[in-house]
């Protein structure tokens, strides 16, 4: 068996600061994006020349919070509830034999400054620091396929949370506004798709979360409706 040493290109800036509340896919959460800033010797711009001509990239990184874990024959897909398994090579588990993935995210703008070579991206579903170890160009013409099958995620997954801010919450959040003009509609994005383990979507209303996203910890409690922000703490 033959043993590969990759080279780390870059790492990633995003406001996700955890695992917790990642989204599960790219393009999920669209409010707030991130970076991608490349690190010596490929932070040149002859390395990204012509790249700006494309609207989406594969962003291949190391799922470097988990690797330690090593991999699972067969995993729990959030998608089945948390209690049908599925072969890990038949899901994105980060619980894999090499701790690579891959997301298809979209490609703002390309920033060449001095030494900085800044990818700006849009739909992350990757935490900050992420490594990252190759990007590529999406070709629509060879990479989208409208009639294939996707098994048990054929269709995106509807919000499973109705979000709702405390007075107090929203007062911040228009005090807020001139420097985070998409702060609620990131958090409603984030929380709406129910960032809690499948074995806890069950519980009674009144169990309390916190979360990092971008500059705060943000705290919400599960309602019979859905969840309520009650605190968001500058970091």
């Amino acid at each position: 068996m033959s043993v590969f040493e990759l080279n780390q290109i870059g790492v990633i800036h995003s406001p996700y600061k955890e695992k917790f509340a990642v989204p599960r896919q790219p393009g999920l959460v669209n409010a707030m994006g991130g970076e991608l800033h490349l690190l010596p010797p490929y932070n040149q711009a002859e390395a990204v020349r012509g790249l700006e001509n494309f609207s989406h990239l594969w962003v291949l990184f190391v799922f470097h919070q988990t690797m330690e874990n090593g991999w699972r024959p067969t995993v729990r897909p959030p998608r089945l509830g948390g209690n049908a398994r599925m072969g890990v090579f038949a899901t994105r588990s980060t619980f894999r034999p090499n701790p690579v993935g891959q997301s298809l995210v979209a490609l703002k703008h390309v920033e060449c400054r001095g030494q900085n070579v800044i990818l700006h991206l849009g739909g992350l579903d990757l935490v900050d620091g992420t490594p990252v170890i190759d990007v590529k160009p999406y070709l629509p013409f060879a990479e989208s396929i409208p009639d294939a099958r996707a098994g048990y995620a054929q269709t995106e997954p509807p919000a499973a949370l109705v979000i709702t801010f405390t007075t107090q919450v929203r007062e911040q959040l228009r005090n807020l506004a001139s420097r985070y003009p998409d702060l609620e509609r990131f958090i409603v994005e984030v929380l709406s798709q129910d960032p809690r383990p499948a074995y806890r979507k069950s519980e009674a209303p009144g169990k309390t979360y916190a979360v990092l996203l971008a500059d705060f910890n943000v705290r919400w409690r599960i309602t019979g409706a859905g969840a309520e922000v009650f605190a968001l703490e500058p970091r």
